[in-house]
């Protein structure tokens, strides 16, 4: 009968075993191996599901630059109300119908913008402490993810309140017949009619073509002078793959991210403008719930082909897609180039990304984001 270890012996062969493990994880981090297994696992496990309440934001798929609404506001859903009518106007092919639906418009607007100076004077006005309205413990305790969604969604009781109350006005507001004559027709009118009619090509085709390139920061640095800030090397590679996919694609871009404004300056330089940026979002949670929100703004987009590093992907696309946004991955390289056989520092640069983005998508799926703002 063999004699038992002693308890040291033991512990030094564990502590033997544990230090190869450990010596041999060390070098495969430095090889050119590890950081794709992690992408491909991620790839593979992360799921990227659009979340169809979300989507619902987004349906209306008619992207637009130039739209600077506010979701949710009394103007905004005083335009959704005008261009319902028009739609209705076309598809009966009365173009005295539009003139008149447009001038009543017009109406609505001033008195919406009337009805907000008197509130913004309310407001002003000093308010004695003791008749002060209280604040009710139930709207404090209001989940603002929630709020957001009702501010974006038509059918919501109170937006679909507004919203009937706009269309009774758009159709029976009283408009002098001669003036709306004698008035030269606003050209406006004819950016509106085209709206609509790309808006009812869209929502007849497919929907799985792209309708933007969201292009995310990655970091800002000091220019060669040390004073000028200017995107560092991981934004430039991304903003150099956004120009290829420009040139193919000729789509809206959205760059998003703090960087977002140098972004610009960039592409500006570049000969490419980029008109649409969400400049408040700190982090990838961020980016992904602000950019889905200016999307929504600007009539919507259900699709969008994102530009980012293949380690950052995963994470993103998720989180665009709980947004209800689907997304086409197109990756932009890293800084520096992995070896093929070799280890090397430039592989440990790749696998120190990978390793941060498998444990901040563990941390997003188990325990959500909790540095995430829910608004701008």
């Amino acid at each position: 009968m063999m004699a038992k270890s002693h308890w040291m012996v033991r512990l030094v062969q564990i502590a033997s075993v544990l230090f190869v493990l450990f010596g041999c994880f060390m070098v495969l981090l430095y090889s050119p191996f590890y950081s794709g297994w992690v992408v491909s696992a991620l790839n593979s496990f992360v799921p990227v599901e659009v979340n169809q309440v979300a989507a619902k934001s987004q349906q209306m798929a008619a992207l637009s630059e130039h739209e600077n609404l506010e979701p949710g506001s009394r103007v905004w859903i005083a335009r959704q109300a005008y261009l319902k009518l028009m739609e209705e106007a076309i598809k009966s092919h009365n173009s005295q119908d539009l003139v008149l639906i447009q001038a009543r418009y017009k109406a609505l607007q001033q008195t919406i913008e009337d009805a907000q100076l008197q509130e913004k004077e309310q407001q002003d006005k000093p308010q004695v402490p003791l008749l002060a309205k209280p604040v009710d413990a139930a709207s404090e305790a209001e989940d603002p993810a929630q709020t957001v969604k009702d501010l974006l969604d038509l059918n919501s009781t109170e937006n679909k309140a507004l919203m009937e109350k706009y269309l009774d006005f758009l159709r029976t507001h009283e408009i002098e017949q001669e003036k709306v004559a004698s008035e030269a027709v606003d050209e406006t009118i004819y950016q509106d009619i085209a709206l609509i009619h790309e808006q009812n090509e869209q929502s007849q085709s497919q929907t799985s073509k792209p309708y933007a390139i969201v292009v995310l920061g990655g970091g800002l640095t000091l220019d060669k002078n040390r004073k000028d800030i200017v995107v560092n090397k991981y934004t430039r590679l991304r903003l150099e793959k956004t120009l290829a996919i420009e040139q193919q694609y000729r789509l809206p871009i959205v760059l998003s991210g703090v960087e977002a404004p140098y972004m610009q300056r960039w592409l500006k330089a570049h000969d490419v403008d980029a008109k649409l940026l969400e400049d408040r979002s700190m982090n990838t949670c961020e980016n992904s719930r602000f950019s889905s929100l200016l999307l929504q703004k600007k009539g919507g987009a259900p699709r969008v082909i994102l530009i980012t590093d293949r380690y950052h992907m995963p994470r993103t696309r998720r989180l665009f897609a709980l947004n209800g946004i689907e997304t086409v991955p197109v990756e932009a390289p890293m800084p520096t180039q992995l070896t093929r056989w070799r280890p090397s520092e430039q592989n440990y640069d790749h696998s120190r990304r990978a390793n941060y983005e498998m444990l901040a998508t563990i941390r997003d799926i188990w325990f959500g984001s909790s540095d995430c703002r829910e608004v701008p």
